[in-house]
């Protein structure tokens, strides 16, 4: 049994001795190193890029919302408007038709004043002097 338990223990000894050691990874070239952090570094920039991807269709979402809020809010106006106008129209054919038929009945009544004086003043002219 004896044996067992010592290879045991130059197994937890070539353990130790590389978790020490570092497992080799202090001896990595240069390359290795720069290529490790550029990989990092693609890792965080892709997380950025998703993000920033997320929030500008978040952005799209909501200005398509808020145009089409808009596009509503114009229609509404351009109803409004177009309300406002024809109420515009009737009233000033409203207003000139009181105008012309008052015009129309003063005319009239004039040209009745204007018969009565005429004829007043033919028996006028008719009397002896």
């Amino acid at each position: 049994m004896k044996r067992p338990a010592r290879e045991a223990f130059v197994l937890v000894v070539i353990v130790a001795v590389m978790l020490i050691g570092g497992c080799g990874g202090q001896n990595e070239p240069p390359g290795v190193k720069k290529s490790r952090t550029i990989a990092a570094e693609n890792i965080e920039l892709k997380k950025q890029l998703a993000q920033s991807s997320k929030e500008i269709e978040k952005l799209k979402e909501q200005h398509g919302k808020e145009l089409d809020e808009q596009k509503k809010l114009l229609q509404t106006c351009l109803q409004e408007k177009e309300t406002w106008q024809n109420k515009s129209r009737q009233n000033i054919r409203s207003q000139v038709k009181g105008v012309l038929d008052t015009v129309l009945e003063e005319n009239a009544k004039l040209r009745e004043e204007n018969t009565k004086l005429k004829a007043q003043i033919e028996e006028l002219q008719k009397q002896p002097q």
